[in-house]
């Protein structure tokens, strides 16, 4: 009984034969870097997810900086009203100059705090999704040869 091992002729990109390479040292090598193209595909993920966890992050901080200064501001127009009922222009005048100055501040931290989110959406790494559907693609097309 003999047993034959199918053997596949490697070729270089000038279209001459390298040396020619058993069928498990191919499926040996194909697997290796299979595993090497999940693990830096994980790495992107993480990394991807990293930087989206940190952009959430700061429109956090954003919202709850533009609510406490929206709540200052609400404390600063009853201050206003009640100097407006109980003396004379200037006092009153006052305090609603806070509460405008303290209302532009709520507004530039909520809007900042919206461009944050905006940019951290979608909450999945979106770049090494589209990188793995690539993969897969090339792998089938190239079983397909």
């Amino acid at each position: 009984m003999t047993t034959q091992q199918t053997r596949f002729t490697e070729v270089s990109e000038n279209g001459h034969r390298t040396r020619e390479q058993p069928v498990g040292e191919l499926v040996q090598q194909a697997s290796r870097q299979l595993s090497e193209l999940v693990r830096a595909e994980m790495q992107l993920a993480r990394a991807e997810m990293t930087q989206k966890g940190r952009r959430y992050g700061k429109g956090g901080g954003m919202f709850g900086g533009a609510g406490l200064f929206g709540f200052l501001m609400l404390q600063a127009g009853v201050a206003a009203a009640i100097a407006g009922l109980a003396v004379p222009l200037p006092v009153w005048a006052a305090a609603l100059i806070v509460t405008g100055v303290l209302g532009l501040i709520a507004a530039v931290l909520a809007m900042t705090g919206k461009q944050q989110f905006k940019k951290a959406s979608p909450p999945s790494p979106q770049q090494a999704i589209a990188n793995v559907k690539a993969d897969v693609a090339e792998i089938k097309g190239s079983t397909h040869r």
